[in-house]
């Protein structure tokens, strides 16, 4: 059985197997270790070494050799929005692939439990704020990532159609801008936090007199700590069961300048921040409306500039480097904020 009535919602299986596509990436590697923390005892993962989820005759191959119960499809191709602006083509057909390859064999061998990681920037570019699930499809995509919202907004569509047709218990979330450990970063590709915290980091150990931000500082964005989306997830999966997309974030949000402002306070920078309007700003803003997602619940734990603390301490161990304290265990799974019930 993939779950049992609990009242509110349904308890997952934790006996049964689980399948977390994208296991090593920023938000399937937060799934996994909360998964583990809450006692699930057949986590199924696999790198993308070992099964490219864009072979549709290895997908299905895995699928039928371990029978998922339950999938959670985190594996994705993302990046910022430099890599989304030029390198569209990649962005639509790897996930459009991803995701056929995935749902199919899910659909085929008969999974009766699936979340869908999206992505908030399926909404229209200038969609009202804060912006609700039923904002989908009601105006224009941001140009710089059009291409990777199609994807998402196909995924989205292909979960409810399942839905639909078989009546599966499927169900798709749509996170805001994540961060935390396991985020890459790398100047060019990566999302503007973690491009910011690298390149910040890079300029206050080489004494740089000043540090460019790119675009006007001007957009507004919601960020949320990793393992906090971990938890919206594993809530969504135990208390969700609905067609239409669940917004996962914390309900605010803060211009780009300040997040610069904040970034080198943690990493320590005292030089001068300047500004490139000839970088693009992507949307002016993106908060999104997170009051279903309360209604199941859910309370942001982690605050903006704990998380940033703790990612940087993260970023330094990786890079080998003395940083400011050690480095410490997810504030979320230490226990100080509990769990996801």
């Amino acid at each position: 059985m993939i779950a049992t009535g609990n009242g509110r919602g349904y308890r997952l299986d934790r006996d049964a197997p689980l399948y977390v596509a994208g296991h090593r990436g920023l938000v399937g590697s937060a799934l996994w270790r909360l998964l583990r923390a809450e006692g699930f005892t057949r986590l199924l993962g696999r790198a993308s070494t070992e099964l490219d989820l864009r072979d549709r005759n290895a997908v299905f191959e895995f699928f039928d050799a371990t029978r998922p119960d339950c999938v959670v499809l985190a594996a994705a191709r993302v990046g910022g929005i430099l890599a989304n602006s030029t390198r569209p083509v990649e962005f639509l057909s790897d996930n459009l692939r991803i995701q056929l390859n995935v749902f199919d064999a899910a659909l085929r061998f008969g999974t009766g439990r699936v979340l869908f990681c999206g992505s908030s920037c399926i909404y229209p570019r200038l969609a009202a704020q804060p912006i609700t699930e039923d904002s989908l499809l009601t105006g224009p995509l941001e140009p710089t990532n059009d291409a990777y919202a199609i994807a998402k907004i196909a995924g989205v569509v292909q979960v409810q159609a399942v839905r639909r047709q078989y009546g599966t218990r499927w169900i798709s979330v749509m996170p805001t801008n994540l961060y935390g450990p396991g985020d890459t970063f790398d100047p060019d590709d990566s999302h503007v936090l973690p491009g910011l915290l690298h390149r910040m980091h890079v300029a206050a150990r080489a004494g740089a007199p000043e540090f460019v931000v790119w675009g006007t500082g001007t957009p507004r964005r919601e960020f949320m700590h990793v393992d906090d989306a971990a938890r919206a997830c594993l809530l969504a999966l135990e208390r969700y069961d609905q067609p239409a997309p669940l917004n996962i974030g914390v309900g605010s949000d803060i211009s780009i300048r300040e997040l610069a402002e904040l970034i080198a306070g943690v990493v320590g920078y005292p030089g001068r921040l300047v500004f490139d309007p000839g970088r693009p700003d992507g949307t002016p803003r993106k908060l999104l409306d997170v009051s279903r997602l309360a209604s199941l619940g859910f309370h942001p734990a982690v605050s903006l500039l704990d998380g940033l603390r703790s990612t940087y301490r993260w970023y330094l161990a990786q890079a080998g480097e003395p940083g400011p304290g050690a480095v410490e265990a997810s504030p979320v799974l230490s226990g100080r904020h509990g769990s996801v019930r």
